[in-house]
């Protein structure tokens, strides 16, 4: 039970309800992790307790932000195995997200947790975030965008920014050290519409895992050429 008692706690931390199908949600989707892990290339994490805490609870620590809790349409861009998004709809079962990433690898091993965990009012997109913040029903439709891709934050900022909508959130999970990228993303927050909320610390438990929650709000809509085509959000960030 010592790991149910370490989620159930860091949930109610965040003022979340964790109860016994959650944990056998968590349980079944790290047992997947394992196996697929076998075969793609989801983490380098594959220890029973690292996984609960540097994948599982280093999710849930999103919720650090309270909007988070009334977030109903949210996106995670640049997925990988599912974080935070999967560990997310499981403790916020009334949430609707959708989960997007390039290799389709990635996004058969997430429809696989979807369906055996059977897990509602969630879906995986296969492709690129520049191309999917440019269709209609997707562009600035979310309550909140999360990522905890490892990408540059001004590169983060044209590929996630577009699909939140005015008054809404974009969370990056970032490392300890981001005060030169938040530097240097002014320019790129001024143009693409958003404004830099708050910076929360986050520290989990029994780990030396640390990293910060950068908290932006939309204040204005992205102008419709952003995200511009893949490859030249990388190549020529925004200055």
């Amino acid at each position: 039970m010592e790991y149910f008692d370490m989620l159930k706690e860091a949930c109610e931390n965040e003022g979340l309800v964790f109860d016994a199908t959650m944990y056998n949600n968590f349980i079944q989707y790290k047992a997947l992790i394992k196996e697929w892990n076998e075969k793609i290339n989801l983490t380098a994490i594959i220890e029973d307790e690292e996984i609960i805490k540097k994948h599982f609870i280093d999710s849930i620590k999103v919720f650090e932000f309270p909007y988070v809790r009334e977030a109903k349409k949210i996106i995670d861009i640049g997925t990988g195995g599912g974080f935070p998004g999967i560990p997310m709809k499981i403790v916020k079962p009334d949430s609707s997200i959708v989960l997007l990433d390039s290799l389709n690898k990635r996004i058969n091993f997430l429809n696989e947790v979807i369906d055996k965990l059977e897990l509602k009012d969630i879906k995986t997109i296969h492709g690129r975030a520049e191309d999917f913040a440019q269709k209609t029903e997707y562009r600035e439709e979310f309550d909140l965008a999360v990522s905890r891709a490892v990408a540059n934050l001004t590169v983060l900022l044209e590929l996630c920014l577009p699909y939140v909508k005015v008054g809404g959130y974009f969370i990056a999970l970032k490392g300890p050290s981001i005060e030169d990228e938040i530097k240097d993303s002014k320019v790129a927050l001024k143009v693409l519409g958003g404004a830099i909320e708050e910076m929360l610390e986050v520290n989990i438990a029994g780990s030396d895992l640390k990293h910060n929650l950068l908290v932006i709000k939309k204040v204005k809509d992205t102008p419709k050429k952003y995200p511009r085509k893949a490859g030249t959000v990388n190549k020529s960030p925004i200055k």
